[in-house]
């Protein structure tokens, strides 16, 4: 890895904790100030920026929106981030958990220039301030919080409880780069980001970046007092030690000479820094001679400031300043109190703005040059806006991974076992941008071929019977679901690749993630200065018709409903059938941009349908018929309209083979019967192309499905789902779904299909059903399939496993 070994590299990071000259100090009071002077402008006012006249109620906003309480804070810690970015020559960037700080951050890439260049109308003068305020939680404008619109960002404001998480992805295999992450006191509060302090047991010293956390701790949420903030200093610190972490203290309050509060928080800062470089040297020195590195104890620093610092002390005679009244809006309802119009305006130039701001509303020189230049700026920083370092992945041939199909459905394979050997591959191609991530799954998962390239990585102690655990490696397991999608997400935003395997029930933990990050991709594609990243991969496995082993805890498809409700551009869902499938969907996925890929595959041994050439077509298309499998195209038929009398539809492995064992049975019993069997691989092809970029025409789907014959849809997930996506389709009356119906247990495998309906017998009967033309001409056929289910069923009850006929089955024709 370039640099990961550069032991030189880390010494320009350590410059020795220096105080603060009574100059330096100022300037940095001047700076915080000027950026919290912008953000309150941000949430009050229309007009008027610089207060050149008396503040007046058509200068302030009617709807007053925004977070003022954690910004100040935020403020703080950005100006002594770029002093220290400056002196060290750092490459450095920040993740803002209390993403509704946002008219801090807002206001501070507006200071260092970065706004102003990438939106041009907000020009650094005082008409391009003005607009700053103006589009502000305003209509046409921006959000009120961190967004993807936010230059420096990766981490939204809705996303409460991940910053940690994003930090430590954005600082894996990034060895020059110091991430600090402020974790805010509610944020602290939440599962994921309990989890996320464990992070620092997953950061390779020697071949990864830093996190510096920053636990700010105002002491309030919205209307209650926070955890983190109320426990003893020495349990708190006690706390954090426990995780593994050296902690730092600097504490600010409401009457604190600022001066004095720059110079502790100065201290500290540096103190962390020097930490981190001598780290950092020593891991990469031994690392260098074939040493052991040992897990340090990172420094983090907890920080407690005032929430709503600098603002209003008290408003209508109630505390506000240090409460939790300064979560919001400090001062309401302005335009319609003068005494409030008063107050705002007092506020507004407690921070001097003559002395911030020259008379055409620029950033005075000595203020504008604490930024740094260029794209050390925070807000300018590529790992920010990861498309722009975004390599492509040097993959291997998927081709060449193909299992050999003589004759459809006569031989098996594990399909993800031949995937794992692909991505065995694709690690060893790409040693330093591709990263595996799972809980605890890879080799369940059956990826294990992985391991012949690489190891879990494991910064904890090792024992003699542990097996691929490492110092260094491209699998991240940790038996938490938020991490893994953090790391990832993190990894991916910052310009790397990822692919995320998991059980299919238990990826559910993360929906809320996945909302956020869909939201992400959806924002940034109308944003011309975000660059496209990887795509959030998803491999499901151990799926809903592979747990009975596991039992109804481990059984749930829903998932893929939960993200088909997500923007249908930044949306895919893959339900390859069989290992070639598999491999060609990987590959696309693997390839693509800007997209959530969910691929549901199963890990047990199935059979194989397509060569590779077929897959490849099959792929292509999305969906379409099989011919090995129908007869509809015999023409020796009599009566042969060209049409068949009933078609056949499956979306996954289970219901594929299903589907073919019914239509092995049909071909016995009803041997006259016209059958059309359709595959479908890319679920979101069965949308109209006016709904989804892969959706297909009317014209193309009622030549699949026709437009007037019965269609019995053996579906991987909840029926419904199918009807919901092919509602508007002319022969939707006539489609009947079969799928997941929420029944399960520890059972066998066939009789978990039976439990749901979605057994071979009963689509048979579906066909008997809904065929006009059969009804009571077969019902014997019908009758035979109902005592079937009941034969077997009793067979799995005697002998604890699938009669061999069902076991064993194979297409015979």
């Amino acid at each position: 890895m370039p640099g990961a070994m550069d032991v030189a590299a880390t010494d320009r990071a350590e410059s020795g904790a220096a105080s603060l000259t009574d100059a330096e100090a100022a300037l940095l009071d001047a700076y915080w100030r000027a950026a919290n002077y912008l953000s309150v402008g941000q949430i009050y006012l229309l007009d008027n920026p610089l207060l050149r006249e008396p503040l007046a109620a058509e200068h302030i906003k009617p709807r007053l929106l925004g977070h003022w309480g954690t910004t100040p804070g935020l403020n703080l810690i950005y100006a002594h981030l770029n002093r220290v970015i400056k002196a060290r020559d750092l490459d450095m960037m920040y993740v803002i958990g209390p993403g509704h700080g946002g008219p801090g951050i807002v206001a501070n890439a507006y200071l260092e220039g970065t706004y102003s260049e990438v939106y041009p109308t907000i020009s650094g003068d005082e008409a391009g301030m003005r607009r700053l305020f103006r589009q502000f939680s305003f209509p046409g404008g921006i959000p009120s919080h961190v967004a993807p619109e936010t230059p420096g960002s990766i981490h939204e404001g809705g996303e409460l409880g991940y910053a940690l998480a994003h930090a430590y992805g954005a600082a894996f295999d990034n060895p020059e780069l110091v991430v600090a992450a402020v974790v805010g006191d509610g944020e602290a509060e939440t599962g994921p980001l309990a989890a996320s302090w464990h992070s620092n047991k997953f950061l390779d010293p020697a071949r990864d970046g830093a996190v510096l956390p920053i636990l700010h701790l105002n002491g309030y949420k919205i209307a209650q007092a926070t955890l983190l903030a109320r426990i003893p200093e020495a349990e708190l610190d006690a706390l954090m030690r426990g995780y593994g972490y050296a902690p730092l203290h600097v504490t600010a309050d409401l009457d604190d000479d600022p001066a004095e509060v720059h110079r502790r928080f100065a201290a500290v800062l540096d103190q962390a820094l020097d930490e981190i470089a001598r780290i950092q040297r020593a891991a990469r020195a031994s690392a260098a001679a074939g040493e052991d590195v040992d897990r340090p104890a990172w420094p983090m620093i907890i920080m407690r400031t005032p929430k709503g610092w600098t603002g209003p002390r008290a408003v209508d005679g109630k505390p506000v300043e240090g409460t939790w009244r300064a979560h919001q809006v400090p001062l309401t309802e302005v335009r319609t109190h003068p005494d409030r119009i008063a107050a705002l305006a007092a506020w507004l130039a407690s921070y001097r703005p003559h002395e911030l701001f020259d008379a055409t509303g620029r950033l005075r020189p000595e203020l504008a040059a604490l930024a740094p230049a260029g794209r050390s700026r925070m807000s300018a920083s590529p790992h920010a806006n990861g498309g722009e370092l975004l390599r492509e992945l040097a993959l291997p041939d998927f081709r060449d991974y193909a299992v050999d199909v003589r004759a459809p459905g006569t031989t098996e394979t594990s399909a993800t076992t031949v995937l794992g050997a692909l991505l065995r591959d694709v690690i060893r191609g790409n040693p330093s941008n591709f990263r595996l991530v799972g809980p605890d799954e890879t080799a369940s998962n059956r990826l294990g071929a992985v391991f012949e390239v690489t190891d879990r990585v494991w910064e904890g102690s090792l024992l003699p019977t542990d097996e691929h655990l490492a110092r260094a490696g491209r699998v991240m397991e940790v038996l938490s679901e938020h991490l893994c999608q953090g790391w990832l997400e993190g990894y991916l935003l910052t310009g790397r690749h990822g692919l995320f395997s998991c059980y299919e029930a238990f990826i559910h933990i993360v929906d809320s993630m996945v909302n956020q990050h869909a939201k992400w991709l959806k924002t940034t594609r109308e944003i011309p200065w975000r660059r496209p990243i990887a795509s959030l991969n998803y491999l499901l496995t151990s799926h809903v018709w592979r747990q009975d082993h596991n039992g109804f805890s481990h059984q749930d498809p829903g998932f893929i409903d939960h993200v088909v409700n997500k923007k249908a551009e930044v949306v895919r869902v893959y339900l390859p059938p069989d290992t070639n499938t598999l491999l060609s969907v990987a590959d696309h996925c693997l390839r693509s941009r800007d997209y959530i890929n969910v691929i549901v595959a199963g890990k047990q041994p199935a059979l194989n349908y397509l060569t590779m050439d077929q897959a490849i077509a099959h792929c292509t298309r999305g969906l379409g018929i099989w011919d090995f499998a129908s007869n509809d195209h015999d023409d020796a038929s009599p009566g042969a309209d060209g049409l068949p009398d009933v078609v056949l539809a499956c979306a996954g492995d289970v219901p594929t083979l299903e589907t073919l064992a019914a239509v092995d049975l049909l071909r016995q019993h009803l041997p006259r019967l016209r059958i059309r069997v359709v595959n479908v691989v890319d679920l979101m092809a069965l949308q109209s192309e006016s709904e989804h970029p892969h959706g297909i025409s009317d014209a193309r789907f009622d030549a699949l499905f026709t437009a007037d014959r019965p269609v019995i849809f053996a579906y991987h997930g909840y029926p419904w789902l199918i009807h919901r996506l092919t509602y508007r389709r002319a022969n939707h009356h006539n489609i009947h779904v079969r799928g997941y119906i929420e029944e399960g247990t520890t059972t066998t495998p066939f009789d978990m299909v039976m439990m749901n309906g979605l057994d071979r017998f009963h689509l048979v009967a579906d066909v008997i059903d809904r065929v006009p033309s059969l009804g009571a001409r077969a019902a014997h056929v019908r009758q035979l399939m109902m005592d079937e289910r009941l034969r077997v069923r009793a067979y799995t009850r005697e002998h604890g496993e699938d009669p061999p006929e069902i076991s064993d089955w194979v297409w015979p024709y």
